[in-house]
């Protein structure tokens, strides 16, 4: 008969699962510092089993090998990303302040995976992901611009919402050519005012 009371066996399940998740994180973010660095084919799991403290067979018993390393990184990168762009739709002022923090955060991460999306059909999923998320964020934040306005120009006008806010574009001013954030703000605030000339201000006016 098991005389260990109830509440003392749902604490320890509880430890073991905060036990369990703390060593999951570890590991992710042990594969996220290999995946800033290098390459994807030179990461070792050994490597990152050693970094996050756990042996090998503890990290393909919670996540299967590579491909489940960068599908659960991406699944917690897309959290991430979600949360630093949470802005009211119509706010171009906290678009733009989400959008320089979201880059600076994870910016180079991701412009390495682009580098290998052509070679990894794991990193070509997340790209594309990106790239459709981008895009249907942009179409919420500009929703009471783009709204009004027939499909075929709405699409036109959310293409060039795109290239203003391009991951390229930030790669471009902040490590090619050095440029500080301030500038890179007004070049992308100079490019958003450009894809929407023409167009009226939401009820309240620009923000």
């Amino acid at each position: 008969m098991n005389t260990v009371p109830a509440t003392k066996r749902s604490y320890r399940q509880a430890a073991r699962a905060q036990a369990a998740e703390e060593t999951a994180m570890r590991i992710l973010d042990a594969f996220d510092a290999r995946l800033r660095e290098g390459w994807f084919d030179e990461i070792r799991l050994e490597d990152v089993a050693r970094d996050a403290g756990v042996t090998v067979q503890t990290v393909i018993r919670r996540f299967g090998g590579k491909d489940g390393l960068l599908a659960a990184a991406i699944d917690r990168l897309a959290v991430e990303i979600h949360g630093r762009r949470a802005v009211t739709p119509g706010d171009v002022a906290a678009a733009v302040r989400a959008l320089i923090a979201d880059y600076e955060a994870c910016g180079d991460m991701v412009m390495r995976c682009l580098a290998q999306e052509d070679r990894h059909p794991a990193m070509r999923r997340m790209t594309d992901v990106g790239r459709a998320s981008h895009r249907e964020w942009l179409e919420q934040v500009f929703k009471p611009w783009l709204e009004p306005l027939p499909a075929d120009a709405a699409r036109v006008r959310t293409d060039a919402l795109v290239v203003a806010t391009d991951l390229y574009v930030w790669k471009l001013l902040r490590r090619d050519m050095n440029r500080p954030l301030a500038e890179y703000r007004r070049q992308v605030e100079t490019l958003i005012s450009a894809a929407l000339e023409g167009l009226a201000p939401p009820a309240g006016g620009l923000r």
